[in-house]
């Protein structure tokens, strides 16, 4: 009797167990994983990196230089593991990712940070910058750190600003010279407002959708045509389901490169300090090396591609900047006339 007593006894501690186990709460801060094929048992960190881009692109090549800089300067104890063209999380998925601690780093694009906070979207307004200098000066001094104050309130902190480039125009609706030959084309754009609303000015029809679904949309003629850097428009090869494309130069590509900042609080003095060194020779290689490689990839399209190119000339861009001015005074009342004076100041010094 009391064996069995005792079996009995032993099966209800095993059920309870079982039972605290599957119901346990694992909506709290993710643990950190650790590598079990190095020498020792958790010798290695891994820090997740997400984004959407191809690897031979500014930011997929900055994921990348990051990565092998962190375990360089660490000895291999901590390791960034890159997940490149959206394979892990797509670019609307992976700020709420990286916010429940399913990823360490990401890199959205700029615009797609207006939804934490509107200001963000002062980058998206067309001519923002007018060439790398302007970006740099701008995303490195007070713009920059305003806008990157401004994700504290959502308890995420930027670490730095990597730039693609300058955004392009591709169609398949003959070439676009003026602004009213947009008229009527569709375009894919990215999720923001205000680059919906300065294509609406010139009579475009834009369509908010993900940056991986491009490709698809263009060649089963869904839309007419997008707007991208040089970069993107090679590395993903819109140029072979385009027929048109004009070097406008009208809007800026950058991202903000950020992570949870109850994830940074929690990493040790040494760690921080590996992660801040690796980022900084990161992003001032990133800063030269982007500008280099659009004007590269420019010229393999013009060989391998039979895409028709345009350059707007200085005065045509003049004419372009008349007709989207609106879209500044649209937007002053929400970003506010410190941050529209300081972007109208930078481009009176390019």
């Amino acid at each position: 009797m009391k064996s069995l007593l005792a079996c009995l006894a032993l099966m209800i501690a095993g059920i309870a167990t079982a039972l605290f186990i599957g119901f346990h709460d694992h909506t709290g801060n993710k643990e950190i994983v650790y590598d079990d094929d190095q020498e020792g048992l958790q010798d290695q960190i891994v820090f997740k990196f997400s984004h959407v881009v191809a690897e031979n692109t500014p930011k997929g090549l900055a994921a990348n230089k990051f990565a092998d800089l962190v375990n360089e300067k660490s000895g291999g104890k901590i390791k960034i593991e890159v997940f490149p063209n959206g394979s892990l999380y797509s670019d609307i998925e992976e700020i709420e990712a990286l916010q429940n601690g399913d990823v360490q780093f990401i890199a959205p694009s700029t615009s797609k940070l207006g939804m934490l906070s509107p200001e963000w979207g002062v980058l998206d307004l067309p001519y923002a910058f007018t060439d790398y200098d302007a970006a740099k000066k701008g995303l490195n001094g007070s713009i920059g750190t305003q806008l990157f104050d401004s994700l504290k309130k959502n308890q995420l902190k930027g670490l730095a600003y990597w730039t693609n480039g300058f955004k392009q125009i591709t169609t398949n609706q003959g070439p676009v010279k003026t602004p009213d030959d947009l008229k009527g084309q569709d375009l894919r754009i990215m999720q923001s407002d205000v680059i919906e609303d300065q294509f609406k000015l010139l009579g475009a029809i834009p369509h908010q959708e993900s940056f991986n679904s491009t490709f698809q949309l263009l060649e089963n003629n869904v839309v007419d045509g997008e707007e991208n850097t040089i970069s993107n428009i090679y590395s993903k090869k819109f140029y072979n389901v385009q027929d048109y494309l004009t070097i406008s130069s009208h809007g800026y590509l950058g991202y903000a490169v950020m992570t949870d900042e109850h994830f940074w609080k929690a990493q040790t003095p040494e760690t921080k300090r590996i992660l801040t060194e690796a980022m900084k020779e990161t992003t001032e290689w990133n800063e030269t090396y982007a500008e280099q490689m659009n004007k590269e990839q420019l010229e393999e399209i013009k060989k391998n591609s039979a895409i028709h190119i345009y350059e707007l000339s200085d005065k045509e861009k003049k004419e372009w900047m008349k007709r989207l001015d609106p879209v500044y005074r649209q937007y002053e009342p929400i970003f506010g006339r410190k941050l529209i004076k300081e972007l109208l100041e930078l481009r009176k010094d390019s």
